[in-house]
């Protein structure tokens, strides 16, 4: 009897009642309780619970996890009911039949009137990172943290500390952001009172009073501020959340002070040897008028990067003794003194109206009032780190931040920390190091001896670049209907994962044994590698047309000629294909390790939490996936920015590990300011991308060997097929709903593969005949059809 008893009772529990989706948000948020937190409970992924409250994906909890589920939220229901004035939400079960919620009365910390607004949640810093430290956003973000953190100070007068909320919350609940409220509701009336005290728009609504442990109280009010000037002529800093703190500062030297003794900003470490994030100040052109900096910077000042040294402001800070670094009073200007044992002095300066926010990797983010500013950078700031400059600098200084160089070690004598001499384990270290001769880009100081006009080759350079290759279509290709291209979701991100490389000098080897495992560069001749007959797997061969293939180991997809050097991830692929190598020589790196592990997994999980927010979540099927992507854009246009500035964030960083000299005044053969840095490592960079680039070759063999249809065109990480349908489900190998082992497949995740555009055969033979090149690459253009320019860039 007790067997059918179980049985009924999993029958009920399979039909449990549940809200709908935007309710069990609501409910979730209102407890601040995080996605990861949810799914930890219920022993399921992060993705699955975002799916469950997204009203897109339509997803459903099943067979236990609903009964959990639903009890979750029937508690969660008892603590926080509908709003007054609100329709109780209609609860959904898996069959035809709905109930309607019973509101339970409501308790005392709803109705707070003066509740907290939301914050953004971090996103999880994965167990693979080197003593992983949460992001820091306001103190009652929930996350994981050391058990050691310090506990919460109390709340403050006039500092109510802010409560939880998620990325896409974070934004979308914004005062400035609420288009139904009226404009006047983000900037409050002005009162008497302290200098930093909060300010909340009356249009926000409350939220619980509770505030979780765990968080810094150093930094309660998050890790930056735009700072504006209102109509009425009142100085404000709006703060991630909703929060706007008065400011009393009246030139910016005071701007600074202020910042640092009574702001409460900044951002925890991300490791533990690491430093916490300076607080970074926004200034909006009011914010500049009012502290005599102007609006925007002239022609020269723009080409300089930086205002000039005799600057009314700059004397200013001068006779207050504070500094600039090197890079003086431009859109990002770092404003500090000098460190006091283990007490930084920094602020940090993003100035949008002169250029600080570029607009090809952050949109018309500069153009945000200031209240949406805050909330679209604390969203960065919580899931990536507090930007530090450009998003190429962001992506350089958080590898740095990962794995700080040096860290602090106990005195024996006085019991005191003091930094280290010798470098933390797994990081580059706080020095720089040459790289190899073949390695260093044209003009380095270590080819100063070579030949004036010197044009090096093959054989003394390393040339590790992304792919740029096309060619004609076949007779067969040009009877086809339509010209596909799919690219790879963060390729340079998913090349990097798990990659080896050397953090250390290189070693120079003559006639050495290739290792597939040992980071370096190797003269080696690959030519005789032929692509019409290939391994695919062990002891299986198969023979292609290699004439429609590109050749992996250049990146114009020209087949090599003799000897020329190479990173090892390319010559191992050249034994992967089944070839013997044998290189004449080599530098290597015998200090090595996965160095961009961490500075990956932390990327990935911005990105890959941010698109769930828009409703495109990692476990989703072929066909879902491209139904979530069309138009996930315009869901939420400010949280696309944040994307946006992710991807970014990638590829500028990398970009930075191989940084050229700028400005005038520079000379082949002299150094230049980058080389002084210890992130300066083309080698790193060479790594990254050939890896990327054979992944890539790797997968167009699969799907050539598996279907018979080759590329006409790649540029980077897109590629272009001639197929007879419209969409990436009608070429690309699905069998029972699962992808060609190691080919291409259809997904949101690092190294998967996403629809860039449709063009037809038709346009594409029309472009290139325009343009008189039968090799136009047309996967620069597949996405939206327009060629403006046959070189344009990618």
């Amino acid at each position: 009897m007790s067997e059918l008893f179980d049985a009924v009772d999993a029958l009920v529990a399979s039909r449990s009642p549940l809200p709908p989706p935007e309710e069990r948000k609501r409910l979730r948020t209102a407890h601040g309780l995080t996605l990861d937190e949810v799914a930890a409970a219920l022993k399921v992924r992060r993705a699955t619970v975002s799916g469950w409250e997204s009203s897109k994906t339509k997803t459903e909890p099943r067979g236990p996890e609903r009964e959990a589920y639903a009890r979750l939220l029937d508690k969660l229901a008892e603590l926080y009911p509908a709003p007054a004035g609100e329709a109780a939400p209609v609860q959904e079960t898996a069959g035809p039949e709905t109930f309607a919620a019973t509101p339970a009365p409501a308790t005392e910390a709803q109705t707070v009137p003066s509740a907290p607004a939301p914050v953004p949640a971090p996103a999880p810093v994965p167990a693979s990172a080197p003593a992983p430290v949460p992001a820091s956003v306001p103190a009652s973000v929930p996350a994981s943290v050391p058990a050691s953190a310090p506990a919460p100070a109390p709340e403050s007068a006039g500092v109510p500390e802010p409560a939880a909320l998620t990325a896409s919350e974070n934004i979308q609940s914004s005062p400035a952001a609420n288009t139904a409220a009226p404009q006047a509701a983000s900037r409050p009336a002005r009162t008497a009172r302290p200098s930093s005290t909060s300010r909340r728009p009356a249009a926000r609504k409350a939220a619980p009073a509770n505030t979780p442990a765990g968080a810094d109280p150093r930094f309660v009010n998050g890790p930056l501020a735009v700072v504006d000037v209102d109509d009425d002529g009142q100085v404000l800093a709006y703060c991630v959340g909703g929060l706007v703190l008065d400011v009393p500062a009246k030139s910016l030297p005071s701007l600074v002070d202020w910042t640092l003794k009574e702001a409460r900003l900044g951002q925890p470490k991300l490791s533990g040897p690491g430093k916490d994030a300076d607080p970074l100040i926004v200034l909006t052109e009011s914010a500049l008028e009012r502290y005599g900096l102007p609006v925007a910077l002239t022609e020269e000042e723009r080409l300089a990067g930086r205002i000039p040294e005799g600057h009314k402001v700059i004397k200013q800070l001068a006779r207050a003794d504070w500094k600039l670094t090197k890079r003086g009073f431009g859109p990002w200007a770092r404003i500090y003194r000098p460190a006091q044992g283990s007490e930084r002095a920094c602020v940090q300066l993003c100035i949008p109206s002169w250029h600080a926010l570029d607009s090809r990797h952050w949109g018309e983010a500069g153009q945000l009032p200031a209240a949406e500013l805050a909330q679209l950078l604390g969203v960065f700031a919580s899931l990536v780190m507090t930007p530090r400059g450009s998003t190429a600098v962001t992506g350089l200084e958080l590898m740095t931040a990962l794995h700080p160089p040096t860290h602090a070690v106990r005195d024996e004598a006085t019991g005191e920390f003091r930094k280290s001499e010798t470098k933390t384990p797994g990081s580059l270290g706080e020095h720089p190091v040459d790289p190899a001769p073949c390695e260093a880009p044209d003009g380095h100081p270590l080819l100063k001896d070579l030949p004036r006009f010197h044009v090096r080759g093959p054989g003394e350079k390393l040339f590790e670049e992304a792919y740029d290759w096309a060619r004609p279509l076949t007779d067969d290709e040009c009877m086809r209907r339509n010209l596909v291209g799919i690219d790879v979701n963060m390729a340079f991100a998913a090349g990097a994962n798990g990659l080896v490389v050397g953090l250390g000098e290189p070693t120079h080897v003559k006639a050495p044994v290739f290792d597939p495992k040992l980071p370096g560069s190797w003269l080696v001749d690959l030519s005789h590698v032929d692509l019409s007959r290939v391994k695919v797997a062990k002891d299986k061969w198969v023979d292609l047309d290699g004439s429609l293939l590109p050749s992996p180991f250049t990146p114009k997809g020209e087949r090599p000629e003799g000897p020329a050097w190479y990173a090892t991830p390319t010559v191992a692929y050249a034994m992967e294909l089944g070839y013997d190598v044998a290189p004449i020589e080599a530098w290597v790196r015998y200090d090595n390790g996965r160095y961009l592990d961490a500075w990956y997994n932390r990327l990935r999980d911005a990105y890959l939490a941010t698109m769930a927010d828009l409703g495109v979540d990692a476990d989703l099927s072929p066909a879902d996936f491209l139904a979530a992507m069309d138009g996930w854009r315009q869901r939420d246009p400010q949280l696309a920015i944040v994307v946006d500035a992710v991807k970014a964030t990638v590829k500028g960083g990398l970009g930075k590990l191989r940084e050229r000299p700028r400005g005038e005044g520079w000379k082949p053969g002299e150094p230049w300011r980058a080389l002084s840095r210890p992130t300066w490592r083309p080698d790193i960079r060479a790594a990254v991308i050939s890896r990327t680039r054979i992944n890539f070759h790797r997968k167009i063999v699969k799907h050539a060997a598996f279907t018979g249809q080759y590329p006409v065109a790649i540029l980077s990480d897109c590629v272009v097929y001639a197929v007879d349908g419209e969409s990436p489900l009608d070429f690309l190998p699905y069998r029972d709903g699962k992808p060609l082992p190691g080919g291409f497949k259809l997904g949101i995740n690092p190294g998967l593969v996403k629809w860039e555009g449709t063009q037809s055969v038709l346009w594409g033979e029309e472009v290139r005949e325009r343009f008189e090149a039968p090799e136009l690459n047309l996967a620069r253009y597949i996405k939206t059809g327009e060629v403006t320019n046959v070189d344009d860039g990618e």
